[in-house]
């Protein structure tokens, strides 16, 4: 993998920052209740995987019009993950802490896409 980080969209600052996001989602959602696991704690990890996915799915487009597309829906599987992990304090599956820690790497995502976005569309 050394090598393909200087190349395309392992470049990219939120491609990295949202494939930290979606180990730490594994992570912290390994010891979910076993009815979960089609549930809350799939649902949660299908919502990070699709921004990491759908990023570079769009980066890979001929057009930036296809791109922004496809970063719009990582903006809204992380709106999805957003209001997932309300849902997972509010029932006690993630202690605060580690809802703080997800929801602040999930915000820093954001902020990148957001920025990616916005350059795009000068």
């Amino acid at each position: 993998m050394e090598q393909k980080d200087q190349k395309g969209y392992h470049k990219l600052l939120v491609w990295q920052r949202a494939r930290e996001l979606v180990l730490l989602v594994y992570q912290k959602t390994e010891n979910f209740p076993k009815a979960e696991e089609f549930g809350l704690k799939g649902q949660l990890r299908r919502a990070s995987v699709s921004v990491v996915l759908n990023t570079v799915e769009g980066y890979r487009k001929s057009s930036i019009k296809e791109y922004l597309h496809f970063l719009n829906i990582a903006d809204g599987s992380l709106s999805e993950l957003e209001a997932a992990l309300e849902i997972t304090l509010d029932l006690s599956f993630l202690t605060k802490e580690d809802y703080e820690l997800l929801e602040a790497k999930r915000r820093e995502v954001g902020y990148l896409l957001f920025r990616l976005i916005k350059s795009l569309k000068k």
